[in-house]
């Protein structure tokens, strides 16, 4: 690829040798100073595919940029990926003239300032703390001659369209502009046109598609059972690198705490950690100290964390790309890996989605499909009691077992109780009850 030799002996010492599709097909068009939308799978080396032609260009200049100047600016969503980037870019500009500075939200803003102030070649930020520093006039975007947006379909929507106008808006006309993600939904698409100018549009797999050989699974369970269900499949592979993601800062603390009563190695990662607290956990995960990162959709994006083997949605996201993102954190860099999806009656909309993003039916580990939901405010058939979608019994929950034995069921089941009074099928407690006394439109 014609790169500076300095550069060439530094990727040679981190051992890269051959690149990654997204690498092969970025690179060449980057160095030639074009602007770029390179879409792939996470995994797949795009840091790399925007980090080697940027510090190859920056390695032509021949002088320091001028005091309280930068010359690239990347930008991030998340603190955590935002650290990732820099670490990589420090270690493809160690032993050149180049400095690598990082400005991210949840630690003190003036130490920042301090090291930003004599000039920076490559600037990593996340938006809310780059406008902060901007709003204190202790930067200066006006001689920046490269912007890249990583994870920029995340970048591009709602929750930072506004601070992303307000930091180009500062920035020349006249610059080079890099979009990397592993999603671009098409309303993304127009929104990516007002930064790039006659961009090469690099794709080497359909955005939205995981990497070839995460083995997804899908087991169909009622909410209150998941708990259950998680500890029985940690229990499997103990020791194994493992996340597990869900959707509230509260809940995810809360679940960590359970595990790590019931003898887990696990930490938390979400929005209520202060950055120091998200550093140590992430640490401890990657050290093997811990084998269980509990998080939101905070540790979804970006984070190349090696080795992990499952990774477990114990809720779905409403939002299907985070999906891709969260499952992308295994078999990562061509290794194989494990997405389970635990699905409740009130998920089964999020998993539809899903799937159609994905055009793919996610194979059922356990359970049944759930069926469409009966209207909450219809009142049941005579006899019909308290059942849920996907069984096969005659009623809703009894309150004693059945004949065969009284086991308490997940999924389906036999012939439950008539109401509350003493079933005579195979059922005990069942959980979904199933065509028999209720008018419902589940399979039984």
């Amino acid at each position: 690829m014609d790169l500076p030799e300095l550069l060439l002996n530094r990727v040679k010492e981190l051992g890269y040798t051959d690149p990654t599709p997204i690498q092969a097909h970025a690179i060449p068009h980057a160095l030639q100073g074009k602007d770029v939308l390179g879409l792939a799978q996470t995994g797949t080396g795009k840091t790399a595919a925007f980090g080697i032609p940027l510090v190859a260009q920056m390695l032509e200049y021949g002088q320091k940029p001028a005091a309280k100047s930068v010359r690239g600016l990347i930008l991030a969503p998340t603190r955590e990926l935002a650290n990732q980037i820099a670490e990589t870019l420090k270690a493809l500009t160690d032993g050149t003239p180049l400095k690598t500075g990082l400005v991210v939200g949840g630690v003190s803003i003036n130490p920042q300032i301090s090291r930003i102030a004599r000039g920076t070649d490559i600037l990593v930020a996340t938006p809310g703390r780059l406008l902060d520093i901007l709003d204190r006039r202790a930067l200066d975007l006006g001689s920046c001659d490269f912007l890249v947006l990583d994870e920029a379909d995340q970048m591009l929507d709602l929750g930072f369209i506004h601070a992303l106008r307000k930091i180009a808006a500062l920035l020349p006309e006249e610059r080079q502009t890099m979009l990397f993600s592993a999603t671009m939904p098409k309303q993304m698409n127009e929104i990516a046109n007002a930064y790039l100018k006659s961009p090469v549009r690099v794709e080497v797999t359909p955005p939205g598609k995981p990497a070839a050989k995460v083995t997804q699974s899908v087991h169909f369970i009622a909410k209150a059972e998941k708990l259950k269900l998680l500890k029985e499949q940690l229990a499997s592979h103990e020791g194994e690198r493992t996340l597990v993601f869900g959707r509230t800062k509260h809940g995810m603390e809360k679940l960590m705490k359970v595990l790590e009563k019931s003898g887990f190695k696990a930490a938390a990662i979400h929005g209520n950690k202060s950055q120091g607290q998200r550093e140590r956990a992430l640490r401890a995960f990657k050290s093997g100290e811990i084998t269980v990162l509990v998080a939101t959709d905070v540790a979804a994006r970006g984070l190349d964390i090696p080795d992990v083997k499952y990774v477990y949605n114990y809720e779905l996201p409403n939002v299907p790309d985070a999906y891709v993102h969260r499952i992308g954190r295994t078999a990562r860099a061509g290794k194989d890996g494990q997405a389970v999806a635990f699905c409740a009656p009130d998920e089964i909309g999020d998993l539809k989605a899903i799937q159609k993003t994905m055009g793919i039916t996610i194979p059922v580990a356990s359970g049944r499909a759930w069926e469409e939901l009966p209207d909450p405010a219809a009142k049941p058939a005579r006899g019909g009691g308290r059942g849920r979608p996907g069984g096969g019994g005659a009623g809703g929950r009894g309150k004693s077992g059945g004949k065969p034995g009284g086991s308490r069921r997940r999924f389906g089941g036999g012939g439950g109780g008539a109401g509350r009074s003493e079933g005579q099928g195979a059922g005990g407690e069942a959980r979904s009850a199933g065509a028999g006394g209720n008018r419902r439109r589940s399979k039984s």
